[in-house]
């Protein structure tokens, strides 16, 4: 199962052509599993421009299988800390989120479709993190 991050859908969206909007469209032209955490629905759907995408995109996502962190404040500490290994490796990661996105495909075993340089630089640290 593949967990698809919001860079992903932003460039599908855009039809960007790049490798992961490729993949992307593998993974819907032959009808392999994926889904998103609440983190990416959140983001895909504040991205709207208008009541109209908004509703596009909410029923375009509701229907995809959910992920959540599965351990509760333990989760957390293990996304901190991936932070402060990142951090003593000499790496910054940007954003809190993505942390909690590696968690979640970490946690739930999936496979991390995604268009965004922070999560090439922490699979250098976390060797959990599998990339479709």
């Amino acid at each position: 199962m593949v967990l698809v991050d919001t860079s992903v859908f932003i460039a599908y969206f855009k039809k960007s052509g790049s490798v992961p909007c490729r993949k992307m469209r593998h993974l819907i032209d032959n009808d392999l599993p994926y889904g998103i955490c609440n983190y990416v629905y959140q983001e895909l759907l504040q991205g709207a421009l208008n009541k109209n995408e908004f509703d596009l995109l909410k029923d375009y996502l509701e229907p995809l299988p959910f992920f959540d962190l599965k351990y509760g404040r333990q989760s957390y500490e293990n996304a901190a800390r991936l932070y402060f290994d990142c951090r003593r490796k000499g790496i910054t990661v940007r954003s809190s989120i993505d942390l909690i996105i590696v968690e979640i495909a970490i946690e739930n075993g999936l496979y991390l479709l995604h268009d965004d340089k922070d999560y090439t630089m922490i699979s250098e640290v976390s060797k959990s993190l599998k990339f479709y």
